[in-house]
């Protein structure tokens, strides 16, 4: 009497959605010596046979289970259930439940150990074959659920009809739902384990989704796209990229540019566009805004509830891959903006994913981003650090991407970042930094690298935390490059001033040299800094229509001259008339106008010079390659400086006032004849073309040199001289 009450506890569970084994109730099972047991669970259904032997099954009275037993090899294996409903609606399927385990032992030990790179391969949704039968194999990670099931149209978003099986005690369930195919689409519905709450949740590893509004994952199908770029790939592993040119446009795929009626273009479409342009302007690199899926367009990306899938506005993975393919058969590198320090909290998301912090921290102190409203992933947990890793190497591995630019470094970084006094929770030790955090960026570093060669990882860090972009194994953070933030602010500040006042600024211009060589640091005009009422970068250029451009060409040209890769958000590159708008496209329409124009063509020509420049690219992340010329010059707003690789001297002079200086002297190292290569006053980029020929070295005695050079220095402008050797 005991066991008979048991097993109709055991199954009021399984009708209830909340048993946590429903594959020790449901399926085929052995009573007892002679004797199986074959139940299945299919609400609204009328008649259900066993195929192919033709046995009818018999519905427990006012449940939506029905049973058939009899003895023992009766049904086979893999048995399919013959149904009928009340609306006359008919089919064959195979029983779920009637499959065993498929997830290896092996995967799920590495994944709760947090070293399971590839972790994407087995949790999700992929296509699955068992012994011929063809279906879909779906995993997903939460711990604390009592009970989880597949949904979606195929089972009427019915809770009860998949209960997944849960796997030992890692918090890993699977379940093999046959007959589901490619672009299926589906959720997790979840019940907690302490509430019995129930909610719906997308698939965190799901590698595609429904086009927002909608929030729905769908079964990814086989990749069909092949890759053309070998020789590329080939290229990346062997590049000295410490001593190349590197110079990235930065894009929002949906406002660089839309078709005639205002519309995302596809991937292809864009693909095709941007390298005509980018490769007519001489950028080395594309880096994307995140291209990950994000329901809110206003987010550019940066609030994700689809790490592993390419956002579907612009098209399917297969889509994304043609692009990344094509950038690269035409020698164009690709860099993604990654976000592994915050996501949302919609409901559908990662936040609060199976009932309690999962993905984040437990405590707001420590898990939400007040500023953002955002929450805080859990770097210590071992698996939630597994599909932080895991996900950076999909990007790398699927599609080919060349580098991360992984966003927010210093908000990963430490404790009390954007909190009071009160706010944080200090480490062990009282400090700030979050070890946790450290120990996950040095083994993404290095695992990125050691798996991907020629990987470039890039941090947006705004302090002065050391070694960002040293190597793990000296103490530091293992990054190949950081985003020089100082030198941004301090370059923007002087050159928003008007000229007048710049004397009593001159040291914005020179401070960054003192650390400009303890990282290696990329050069970021981002759009950053343009929204948010601060400005378009024209726009924050002072004085009238001709000085605004003039001091835009002028900042330009010391930014291609200064020691560091660049980065020039999309737009700037033409002077872009308002800030940013990520509901439209460019204002293209302003290359009609000769001054825009020339600004275009000045950063095509800076682009030009500085990859075939050794003095510029070969050594701008160390000493030898920069050396003051003068500093000093604050009075008339002028610093000069040389630039040099091992075969070639290039001298640059910039004249930071509307004030022509005629035979300004400054001292050279070497005697002989030094060429004007490059003027931002040139009549081609809009200036009015005051400028130099060819100059002979005088033996004047000059600021400790032996020779010197009597030039022209045109207005609001920058030249740049080449030194034969």
């Amino acid at each position: 009497m005991s066991t008979t009450k048991k097993l109709d506890a055991e199954l009021q569970k399984i009708i209830d959605a909340c048993h946590h084994d429903p594959f020790a109730i449901l399926g085929k099972h052995r009573l007892d010596a002679k004797t199986e047991i074959v139940r299945a669970l299919l609400p609204d259904i009328t008649e259900l046979k066993i195929q192919p032997n033709n046995l009818s099954m018999q519905r427990i009275p006012k449940t939506p289970l029905f049973e058939w037993r009899g003895a023992i090899g009766t049904v086979a294996e893999h048995y399919q259930l013959e149904w009928k409903d009340n609306q006359g609606n008919s089919g064959i399927l195979y029983d779920p439940y009637c499959f065993s385990t498929q997830l290896g032992d092996d995967d799920l030990h590495w994944f709760g150990e947090g070293k399971h790179w590839h972790a994407y391969r087995f949790l999700g949704a992929h296509l699955h074959k068992v012994d011929h039968i063809e279906g879909v194999l779906f995993a997903v990670w939460a711990p604390n659920a009592e009970r989880i099931s597949v949904v979606g149209d195929f089972n009427r978003w019915d809770g009860r009809c998949h209960q997944m099986r849960v796997r030992g005690g890692g918090g890993i369930w699977e379940i093999f739902i046959p007959g589901l195919s490619a672009n299926t689409l589906y959720k997790f519905e979840i019940r907690n384990r302490q509430s019995g709450s129930i909610f719906l949740k997308s698939d965190p590893y799901g590698q595609g989704f429904e086009l927002r509004p909608n929030t729905s994952t769908y079964v990814p199908d086989l990749p069909k796209h092949t890759w053309q770029d070998q020789d590329w790939m080939l290229n990346r592993k062997q590049q000295d990229w410490l001593h190349t040119a590197m110079s990235v446009y930065e894009v929002h795929l949906g406002s660089w540019q839309r078709d005639e009626q205002g519309n995302f273009l596809n991937y292809r479409e864009l693909a095709h566009r941007l390298v005509d342009y980018v490769k007519r302007l001489g950028f080395s690199h594309i880096e994307l805004l995140p291209v990950a899926e994000h329901p809110l367009d206003a987010s550019w990306g940066y609030q994700i509830t689809g790490y592993f899938a390419p956002t579907s506005r612009f098209g399917s993975p297969d889509d994304f891959r043609y692009f990344v393919d094509y950038c690269h058969q035409n020698h164009i590198g690709i860099i993604l903006d990654w976000v592994p320090g915050h996501f949302p909290k919609d409901a559908h998301g990662l936040a609060w994913f199976d009932g309690t912090a999962l993905y984040e921290y437990a405590d707001p102190r420590q898990g939400e981003h007040r500023d953002w409203g955002t929450l805080i992933f859990n770097y210590g947990r071992y698996e939630v650090k597994n599909f932080l890793i895991s996900n950076a190497l999909y990007w790398l591995e699927e599609f080919h991407i060349d580098g991360l630019r992984v966003d927010a470094v210093a908000s990963i970084l430490y404790l009390d970042y954007s909190r009071q006094h009160g706010e944080w929770v200090p480490n062990v030790y009282g400090g700030n930094e979050n070890l946790e955090a450290i120990a996950f960026l040095r083994e993404l570093n290095s695992v990125a690298h050691g798996q991907y060669p020629g990987t470039l990882m890039i941090a947006e860090e705004s302090t002065s935390w050391p070694q960002v972009t040293r190597p793990t194994w000296v103490g530091g953070l293992g990054f190949s490059m950081k985003w020089n933030m100082g030198w941004m602010h301090d370059t923007l500040e002087y050159i928003s001033k008007e000229p007048v006042y710049r004397f009593y600024h001159h040291q914005n211009l020179t401070f960054g040299m003192l650390y400009a060589f303890t990282e290696n640091f990329i050069l970021p005009f981002s759009h950053d800094e343009v929204v948010h009422g601060k400005r378009s970068m024209l726009d924050k250029m002072p004085g009238d229509t001709w000085q605004r451009f003039a001091n835009l060409r002028l900042l330009y040209t010391y930014m291609w001259t200064y020691p560091g890769k660049k980065l020039l958000f999309m737009g700037d590159e033409f002077g872009h008339g308002t800030e940013w708008n990520e509901d439209e496209s460019l204002q293209w329409e302003l290359l009609k106008l000769d001054v825009h124009q020339g600004i275009q063509t000045l950063i095509g020509d800076l682009n030009h010079l500085y990859r075939q420049s050794p003095a510029l690219a070969q050594y701008e992340f160390e000493p030898r390659g920069f050396s003051w010329i003068d500093c000093h010059d604050a009075a008339q707003s002028v610093i000069s400086y040389t630039r040099q690789g091992d075969n070639e001297i290039l001298i640059v002079i910039l004249n930071f006032t509307p004030v022509p200086r005629y035979n300004y002297r400054i001292g050279v190292s070497k005697e002989g004849i030094c060429r004007e290569v490059f003027n931002s006053d040139s009549c081609y980029y809009g200036g009015s073309n005051v400028g130099n020929l060819e100059l002979t070295t005088e033996k004047v005695a000059w600021m400790g040199y032996e020779h010197s050079l009597s030039i022209t220095l045109p207005p609001l402008a920058g030249i740049i001289l080449k030194q034969q050797v």
